[in-house]
């Protein structure tokens, strides 16, 4: 975990001395499009397959036991972290880049190439 956080730091420095403001605005705005895009994508997957899973043990499909509901087992279990971890950790890696490029931002505007 050690390497992706330092990247979550230096990227938007380096970023930013090298293509200037411009640069770090297309690198914050294109990490919170995506990053909110997947962190919903990751919570909405993951609160499905959880439900299929509560789907399958009130009976339907054969209820517990099935091949339906080994299957939902299977997927909630990739589920689970979907919702709990990867979504949420998201969030913190979009404010951690956000913060880096605003605190840096004196930095980026004095030495940037451009």
């Amino acid at each position: 975990m050690i390497v992706p956080s330092l990247m979550a730091i230096i990227v938007p420095v380096v970023v930013g001395l090298l293509m200037g403001v411009a640069g770090i605005i297309g690198l914050t705005a294109s990490g919170l499009t995506t990053g909110f895009t997947l962190a919903v994508f990751l919570n909405n997957s993951g609160g499905a397959w959880d439900n299929a899973k509560k789907f399958v043990e009130k009976g339907n499909h054969g209820g517990k036991g099935s091949d339906a509901h080994k299957a939902a087992v299977v997927g909630d279990t990739v589920g689970d972290p979907f919702k709990d971890t990867s979504g949420p950790s998201l969030n913190i890696l979009i404010k951690l880049m956000t913060m880096v490029s605003v605190v840096m931002a004196g930095l980026t505007v004095t030495y940037s190439f451009f």
